[in-house]
């Protein structure tokens, strides 16, 4: 049900800034569009708890759902985000993603691998693409906007995970964004 609530919200979010973001008037900034697909799915893969299926499952189905409305090849935002989700799941034994600089470095990190896992990805698939300097700054663009945004979204998700606590003590845990 946690992992539901996340992905609905995530999805909300995501259909949001699809609908506002393209009102941007500055075309820079309009390229800039922050990855929540993927700051979901790290946030999944990060406080999976005891396995890694719900998280993975949750964020194939984000991905196939970012695909419906973002106009992406179907399968390939799921697979990025798939992907995503497990390599955070694999940092969350080393890192502890607590404050504004860290979280935003985090956010930072995961909107790099998941662009270039896009990128790969669709070289390997031949789904067209622009030029690799292009798509490069498609990328530290879309880092950019990730990171900024994403202490936000991360805040969202700890109330999220609150109110999903069994306990005052998960619970305080959860809003300081400690894994349960």
């Amino acid at each position: 049900m946690r992992t539901a609530s996340i992905v609905l919200a995530a999805y909300v979010l995501c259909v949001i800034v699809a609908a506002i973001w393209r009102l941007v008037p500055t075309s820079l900034l309009r390229d800039a569009v922050p990855d929540l697909g993927a700051l979901t799915a790290a946030y999944l893969g990060l406080t999976a708890r005891r396995d890694v299926a719900p998280a993975v499952g949750g964020s194939v189905v984000l991905g196939y759902l970012v695909d419906l409305i973002s106009g992406t090849p179907p399968g390939l935002g799921a697979l990025v985000l798939g992907a995503t989700s497990l390599v955070a799941r694999t940092v969350q034994q080393r890192i502890l993603v607590r404050g504004t600089t860290v979280t935003m470095a985090f956010s930072a990190f995961v909107a790099i691998a998941a662009g270039i896992v896009s990128l790969i990805v669709r070289g390997l698939y031949g789904v067209p693409t622009s030029t690799i300097g292009v798509e490069l700054q498609h990328i530290a663009l879309v880092t950019i906007a990730t990171a900024i945004i994403g202490p936000l979204v991360w805040r969202v998700f700890r109330r999220i995970d609150a109110m999903f606590a069994r306990t005052q003590r998960e619970r305080d845990a959860a809003l300081e964004g400690l894994a349960p």
